[in-house]
């Protein structure tokens, strides 16, 4: 991945408000990435001062590793989750068209 894009995925990233969440393959699509495993190197690789905990899996289900901080930071912000899974449905960000 260039430099380009990768601050692209980091930007959008970073745009994610509190209290809303993104999927992976959310971000993906944004930047125009071919896969959502691109934006989780991004945040492996350079995500420590990002909002990483707003990015969660298609399931609604956070990484197994990452799971209860991640929770923990989203319930702080009034992202509630069901049997550990959060309601896409109800807290998906929506980004702005341009």
């Amino acid at each position: 991945m260039d430099e380009q894009t990768h601050e692209m995925v980091r930007d959008i990233i970073a745009s994610v408000p509190p209290g809303k969440v993104a999927t992976y393959g959310d971000i993906a699509a944004i930047a125009g990435l071919a896969t959502p495993r691109l934006v989780g190197r991004v945040l492996r690789e350079d995500g420590f001062d990002l909002p990483w905990h707003r990015i969660i899996r298609a399931n609604g289900i956070p990484a197994t590793h990452l799971l209860t901080e991640q929770l923990e930071r989203l319930r702080t912000e009034g992202v509630l989750a069901e049997n550990y899974r959060i309601d896409l449905k109800r807290y998906r960000w929506d980004p702005p068209q341009d």
